[in-house]
């Protein structure tokens, strides 16, 4: 959905991997449930169009590539009253009921396959995207941090990325559609922190070296090259994971935009968190333990941080004496929860299902995220991200999916506009 803040103007909508299905004709069969019952909650007329944040797995582009599919498909968007602005790109392969945990970077941007996947979504969003609109797609963060720890693997992830951005400047090229590549930092990646995401902008992408590369790659200037690593590559703002690494988003926004460094999509997300972690939250903690997704775990005790790969981790270096203080833990809760347990936005006063008297969410960094964007902008593509409904313990859901997400969306929409 088109809002207009006092900044600027913002596309609005949810992530669809939030639906179960890897195929195409499971994506589409979700969008046909659920796009009509998120337009009735959300009251919208039939001359508003809905927004998609469309996810794709590789077997999904595969099959929606074929010109014959993507006919279909704007047949069905037309019928929704709905646009595709951006994708998720992130997940390659099966992204639930099966383990995902550190798969789910694979492959990564050391590999040319996820360069080959990368393209595809490109080419189907540039068919999709309506005109005058920008376009962007969500990918993952180079790789698993264990994984691009070599100078030998960081060159391959910036040299696939050079071609990324030699892929998408040719397509504006071509067919005058404007895309932009969004890395998503995230706790335990070779992108993590603000400052490491910096320091790859500035002193790898940005070097020399991968200008000249570029230019090379696109037979152009140097200076012309330049502009087009900064126009096509830029960053993912995942609000939930900053939010994990105990990092202010305001300032982080802030910084990323005072360097140059483009914010294509910001997800909006919540993690959870434990203001002071004891041994009572062990057996609220092992609920969320799903076996599915990583739940990377930052502790923060006297400003020092502690990282854990995931939840089971962590909770066996508390046992340990290891881990006391304050946790944020990488697990996408729906955004209207409150630290404890209420809703407690502008409008809204309904009750939520209780977490636990000690056990909430970061919804502060997500409110002031929020305030911030309707005076100073940062991106004008806004994506609700709670990929986790279907593994969230079962008497924290009260209602159906389609429900949730337009009460997220809802939520959203009055923290920005009222």
């Amino acid at each position: 959905m088109q809002l207009s803040l006092p900044s600027h103007n913002v596309h609005l909508t949810y992530c669809t991997n939030i639906h179960a299905g890897e195929s195409w004709d499971e994506v589409s069969s979700s969008l046909d449930e659920t796009i009509p019952v998120i337009r009735k909650k959300l009251e919208l007329s039939n001359d508003q169009a809905f927004g998609i944040g469309l996810r794709l797995s590789a077997q999904a582009a595969d099959s929606l590539i074929l010109p014959a599919r993507l006919d279909e498909f704007k047949a069905q968007l037309a019928r929704l009253g709905a646009y595709v602005f951006t994708i998720n790109a992130f997940p390659y392969g099966p992204f639930h009921t099966v383990r995902v945990k550190e798969q789910v970077y694979l492959p990564d941007w050391r590999d040319g396959e996820r360069l080959r996947y990368t393209r595809q979504c490109a080419y189907i969003l540039a068919a999709l995207l309506p005109e005058g609109m920008d376009g962007s797609i969500s990918t993952v963060p180079g790789a698993y941090k264990s994984e691009a720890r070599t100078a030998d693997a960081q060159t391959q992830i910036v040299e696939q990325l050079i071609a990324a951005v030699a892929m998408l400047a040719q397509l504006e090229q071509d067919t005058g559609k404007y895309i932009a590549l969004a890395l998503e930092p995230e706790p335990c990646c070779f992108l993590e922190t603000l400052a490491e995401t910096t320091a790859f902008f500035c002193d790898q992408l940005w070097a020399t070296d991968s200008i000249v590369k570029l230019a090379d790659l696109c037979i152009s200037t140097e200076a012309e090259a330049s502009h087009m690593m900064r126009r096509h590559l830029g960053v993912c703002y995942d609000v939930c994971h900053a939010a994990v690494e105990f990092e202010d988003p305001v300032k982080a926004l802030q910084k990323l935009s005072a360097f140059g460094i483009r914010i294509p999509k910001i997800q909006l997300s919540c993690a959870l968190r434990i203001p002071v972690m004891h041994a009572g939250m062990l057996a609220e903690l092992q609920r969320f333990d799903d076996g599915v997704y990583l739940h990377q775990v930052v502790v923060q005790k006297h400003r020092n941080l502690q990282r854990y790969t995931d939840l089971p981790a962590a909770m066996a270096a508390y046992q340990a004496g290891k881990a006391d203080g304050e946790w944020r833990i990488h697990c996408h809760v729906p955004i209207f929860w409150d630290s404890d347990g209420q809703t407690g936005s502008k409008t809204d006063s309904k009750r939520e299902p209780k977490l636990d008297s000690e056990l909430g969410s970061t919804r502060a960094d997500l409110l002031a995220t929020l305030q911030a964007l309707r005076k100073q902008g940062f991106s004008s593509h806004l994506e609700v991200e709670t990929y986790t409904w279907d593994v969230l313990p079962a008497h924290l859901k009260n209602e159906s999916k389609a429900h949730a997400i337009a009460r997220e969306l809802g939520f959203i929409m009055k923290e920005l506009l009222t």
